[in-house]
């Protein structure tokens, strides 16, 4: 039997497929349309997942700079994935997996290592067919597990990059055996120079024609533009393009993101895309999102919040994608709190090159210290945390401000002049957070990517902290079973057993261990001396959405506006 025929049967299923791919510029929500096109459709009844394919050569984004790259987001089987999987949990509600995530190493690392063992029976294998089938198959995978009746793919990067290619042609190989089940949108940019003050679509009619050199047609375009696209643009993308002017969707910028499923129902994508794809839905809608819309464009109050961290700034410019879930958790946060969280990015270096600079954070109403790694900007984060805990400011330290809290009360309180971390000081004399001890093997030998202690584990939780009261009050969120909750990590050094006892003696409240209470895992300060100071080893942000937030950033933003 060829390649071709056992495509043609690998196809049979009738299961829908609707590709996302970017045109002219990158960052321009390609994930966010995805999301809310899904959303959408579960807003239908509709059973949906998401899948992400990143073109880059990394196996996973484990490794890859936060800077450059933005957030590594970890799901509960412990893959390290682009932040875009997070957008997709937090606009379904529903937890993804590996399966969801796939990267140009992945696929060529399988495809080599099936290879290897005589999985193409001694065929000669191919970057065409076999690359692309390969991404069929794990397209078709998540279908099956997910039981899903529509899948999103988003591909990585903009139409006319060498690097998707193989995934483009992964798509037209699927709609060219299944026509009827599978659609194409196109996301493009359409600039509107301040000099000429119109919007120009040439930049979205070269990338769809683009992207019909691929042999694609695109069924839609989402318009990203500053404003709405007014009738004569879409006219002009119809003919050029190709299309109905129907199909072609306005996408201006949104001051919410969670807006942009009710900008899309507005101009009836879901109905258009159930016509094209010959599905029939029940009449199921979005009340409940469109509930919170409404309740956000009522707010009035603020809550003013500190992000001290390290990982903002490139060149001349700050970027705020390496912390997106916990920019999200901390808004959704807000929202069940009644009121807007105003965040001000501050960068812990400057704390260090001019420690007077620390009286800014008097200005704030709470304060976080997110995940990092290394030593960058650290004494500048235990400066910060210091004058949290001293001036009684809401506190929450997510891992690495865990780790710096720990730190700060060695030093501060428990008399441990210079205590460090081994990841920053190898030789400390008080090394009070340490490399986890399956860690060090792992570490000598230079094994990096997906080797951290990664994804779901389970906390238990000591009654009457703080901790056990925000889980035990907001069950909807976490398991609260027998005061046990599951949250997710990625980290690989811990606080060091050897000094338990000693930040015990001294106040602080190891209030969350792992269940056979050898880890330490959230550490807070009594209500009496402090009104929230919370550390945890794992990342609740992970965990939160917009309709169910985390009961750790509930009562952390609670504590903020008092």
């Amino acid at each position: 039997m060829s390649n071709g025929q056992k495509f043609f049967l690998f196809m049979a299923k009738n299961t829908k497929y609707i590709f996302i791919v970017g045109g002219v510029i990158s960052g321009l929500g390609k994930g966010i349309a995805a999301a809310s096109i899904a959303k959408l459709l579960q807003g239908r009844g509709l059973k949906v997942s998401n899948i992400k394919i990143d073109a880059y050569v990394n196996v996973d984004a484990g490794t890859m700079n936060p800077i450059e790259h933005g957030e590594v987001f970890v799901t509960d089987d412990g893959m390290e994935t682009d932040q875009d999987i997070g957008n997709y949990e937090r606009f379904l509600g529903k937890k993804l997996s590996h399966i969801n995530y796939s990267t140009t190493g992945q696929i060529y690392k399988t495809v080599i290592d099936k290879e290897r063992n005589l999985g193409y029976h001694g065929k000669c294998v191919e970057v065409v067919p076999h690359i692309p089938l390969e991404v069929i198959e794990r397209i078709k995978n998540v279908a099956k597990r997910d039981k899903a009746e529509v899948v999103i793919i988003e591909i990585g990067g903009t139409v006319g990059e060498y690097q998707n290619i193989l995934f483009l042609e992964a798509g037209r190989m699927m709609r060219f055996t299944n026509p009827q089940d599978v659609l194409f949108v196109l996301v493009s940019y359409l600039p509107i120079p301040s000099k000429l003050g119109e919007m120009k679509t040439k930049p979205t009619q070269n990338a769809a024609k683009t992207l019909n050199s691929a042999g694609i047609q695109a069924d839609f375009i989402l318009g990203r533009a500053e404003k709405p696209l007014d009738k004569p643009r879409k006219e002009k993308l119809s003919w050029l393009c190709n299309m109905r002017p129907e199909d072609i969707i306005s996408a201006p910028d949104v001051d919410n993101i969670y807006k942009v499923p009710i900008f899309f129902k507005e101009e009836k994508l879901d109905e258009k895309i159930l016509e094209k794809l010959h599905l029939k839905a029940s009449k199921k809608d979005l009340k409940e999102w469109r509930a919170l819309i409404q309740k956000i464009g009522k707010l009035k109050r603020k809550v003013k919040i500190a992000m001290v961290g390290k990982y903002f700034t490139t060149g001349g410019f700050t970027l705020t994608d390496s912390y997106i879930s916990v920019i999200e958790a901390i808004k959704h946060a807000a929202w069940e709190n009644n009121t807007i969280a105003e965040l001000t990015w501050v960068d812990a270096e400057q704390f260090e090159q001019n420690p007077s600079k620390i009286k800014i954070l008097k200005d704030f109403d709470g304060i976080v210290v997110p995940g990092g790694f290394g030593s960058r900007g650290i004494e500048g984060i235990i400066n910060a945390v210091k004058f949290a805990r001293v001036n009684k400011i809401p506190y929450l330290g997510l891992c690495y401000g865990l780790q710096m809290a720990v730190i700060e009360f060695s030093r501060n309180v428990c008399g441990l002049k210079n205590a460090n971390t081994t990841e920053v000081a190898r030789k400390t004399r008080y090394p009070v957070v340490d490399v986890m001890p399956e860690q060090i093997k792992k570490l000598d030998a230079k094994l990096y990517g997906g080797t951290m202690r990664l994804g779901a584990y389970p906390c238990k939780i000591a009654k009457g902290t703080i901790a056990y009261e925000s889980y035990k009050n907001n069950l909807t969120i976490q398991q609260f079973n027998n005061s046990t909750i599951t949250e997710r990590h990625r980290h690989r050094y811990e606080v060091n057993n050897e000094y338990r006892q000693k930040l015990i003696a001294n106040g602080l409240v190891l209030s969350g261990t792992s269940p056979d209470g050898k880890l330490i895992e959230i550490i807070e300060l009594n209500k009496k001396i402090h009104p929230f100071f919370v550390g945890t080893q794992f990342h609740p942000e992970f965990q939160s959405n917009p309709l169910r937030p985390h009961p750790l950033f509930r009562d952390f933003i609670k504590s903020a506006i008092k």
